[in-house]
């Protein structure tokens, strides 16, 4: 009993085998074919088998439907064979996408419009070509959602503040979603943030409310610092009055100097007392 189990096993894996090898004859013979059609038509055929791919080029090869290795192919000449094999370019290069203004709701409930600019390059052309149907327009809608989700959840000020960082944060999202792409995000740049009218007005009230009040208090601190020093220059006068009286003449020269005007001034009086006490004892 236990024979007649394992026979249908034995002969499901058989036929199996059979497919597979039927499908890999099939597969050989439609290549060797192919390669026939080439030596027979050469030299006529190499011209239509020889593809050349630009330095900054890859080309994925399919044979049959599938992928003919896990590298691409190029830069240089290929040899394409004409029935069996097709090929997709790959553009390796930098590309610059521009996000459009995206309107976004902050964390602290302010309406924005928020623009920026990505720069990725493919640098798998396998996974870019079998993984996704179009590569570019994938990256671009992602950022866009990136873009949002990632901004709303910061507030405004974060969001004016922390731009450096924010952009940090998308782009590592970016890598980690378009690995599988064969994508490479190398920057993203917030470009500009644009805020309503009313809430830019109630922001510049506020910081212009705010340098005012930063200029009262420095001049506040400038009138008690002034009048310390007063206090402190009269204390010292005090303890010499001739300090005084020169201070005094020093400001008639100087207010003489200045406008040509006469100036009448009063004499000390304990220098009337002195020439009082001088006529008296002569």
């Amino acid at each position: 009993m236990d024979h007649q189990k394992d026979k249908p096993k034995e002969n499901k894996t058989e036929h199996l085998i059979a497919d597979k090898r039927e499908g890999i004859g099939v597969c050989g013979i439609l290549v060797s074919f192919s390669f026939f059609l080439v030596l027979i038509t050469f030299p006529i055929s190499i011209w239509a088998c020889m593809k050349v791919i630009r330095e900054y080029e890859r080309a994925v090869v399919f044979r049959l439907g599938r992928i003919l290795s896990k590298e691409a192919k190029g830069p240089g000449i290929i040899l394409i064979l004409p029935c069996t094999d097709t090929f997709v370019k790959v553009d390796l290069r930098k590309v610059t996408c521009n996000i459009p203004p995206q309107e976004i709701l902050t964390k602290d409930a302010v309406t924005t419009q928020v623009d920026g600019v990505l720069y990725y390059r493919i640098h798998s052309a396998v996974s870019a070509v079998a993984n996704v149907t179009d590569v570019h327009s994938a990256t671009f809608l992602l950022a866009q959602a990136t873009l949002r989700h990632v901004l709303g959840t910061q507030t405004l000020a974060q969001l004016l503040a922390g731009r450096e960082e924010i952009a940090h944060s998308i782009q590592a999202i970016l890598n980690s979603a378009t690995e599988q792409w064969g994508i490479k995000v190398a920057c993203v740049e917030v470009k500009d943030v644009r805020i309503p009218v009313a809430m830019q007005r109630a922001m510049a009230a506020e910081a212009e409310a705010a340098r005012e009040t930063r200029a009262k208090v420095v001049a506040a601190e400038g009138e008690i610092n002034a009048s310390k020093a007063l206090k402190q220059a009269s204390m010292v006068l005090a303890e010499s009055p001739a300090d005084l009286q020169l201070c005094y003449l020093q400001t008639l020269t100087t207010l003489a100097s200045k406008n040509n005007s006469t100036i009448v001034f009063r004499l000390p009086i304990n220098m009337l007392v002195t020439l009082e006490q001088k006529s008296k004892g002569g």
